[in-house]
């Protein structure tokens, strides 16, 4: 099994829930940062549409729904590699091999770069307002009287 004294190699397992437990942080807050931007552009278009009695256009790509869906999928695809890594190190420890993998955290690490480099645009971009379409009649219909 292992030639390290039990106490080293409890150590060692507790480091790992540690930081298996870190990354399932990491993964709630992208879940709950995602769910917040969804939702808070959603409150930010019905009040723009309240107060101007316009709706307002959503850009088809760039838009906080669709940030927030992919923020939810990056924190749950982040659980799932941090309960496989979890186990893949759980299983070094007791072999006596552990093989640090810097390759996860690089990739966690560019996911949420292009994560915040996408929502940039949606930051800058600004809604413009289109006239509902009863306005439109409302209007047509005032210019034939």
């Amino acid at each position: 099994m292992n030639k390290l004294p039990k106490i080293d190699r409890q150590r060692e397992h507790q480091a790992n829930e540690r930081t298996f437990l870190a990354w399932l942080r990491t993964s709630i807050a992208l879940i709950g940062f995602g769910f917040a931007i969804a939702r808070f552009g959603l409150f930010l278009r019905q009040l723009d549409t309240t107060i101007t009695q316009r709706e307002t256009t959503v850009h088809p790509i760039f838009n906080s729904e669709n940030l927030g869906i992919i923020l939810v999928l990056c924190g749950i695809l982040a659980i799932a590699l941090a309960a496989w890594r979890y186990n893949q190190v759980f299983w070094q420890i007791e072999r006596g091999d552990y093989q640090p993998n810097r390759l996860a955290v690089w990739i966690i690490t560019g996911v949420v770069m292009v994560l915040g480099a996408l929502s940039i645009p949606i930051l800058l971009i600004r809604n413009t307002t289109v006239p509902r379409p009863s306005s439109i009649i409302n209007q047509h219909k005032s210019h034939n009287n």
